[in-house]
């Protein structure tokens, strides 16, 4: 997924504030779905973010193009956990591992098996 860096993402030297990387990681997972004419979200069932390891490699700035890529590193029946990558014309950024839990009435609940083709 493409994001461009504007103003609003930006300290005041035009550095992007470290916590805007884990919203653009966000709105990659979410995108996966939205490709798949789906919602990330599904009356009473949806992934929460459990944990999160983040490590921070060099600074985008304003006015960049980045690039989040997101792949399933390891599968358990009620969870997942995702590499994403933050990229500038192919430079590492940022890469974050996160863990997420499915629930269903906000209980961890086993993952449907259509979910998992979304994050292939």
């Amino acid at each position: 997924m493409k994001i461009r860096i504007y103003y609003e993402d930006t300290d005041v030297g035009g550095v992007v504030y470290y916590a805007n990387y884990l919203k653009f990681c966000e709105r990659a997972r979410s995108e996966l779905f939205f490709q798949k004419g789906l919602s990330p979200h599904k009356e009473n069932e949806f992934f929460v973010v459990k944990s999160v390891k983040a490590d921070y490699i060099k600074s985008a700035i304003f006015g960049d193009l980045l690039d989040v890529s997101t792949k399933i590193i390891q599968k358990k029946s009620a969870s997942i956990v995702m590499l994403q990558e933050v990229k500038r014309d192919g430079e590492l950024l940022f890469t974050g591992e996160f863990r997420l839990a499915y629930l269903k009435e906000f209980k961890p609940s086993k993952i449907p098996s259509e979910l998992f083709t979304i994050f292939e």
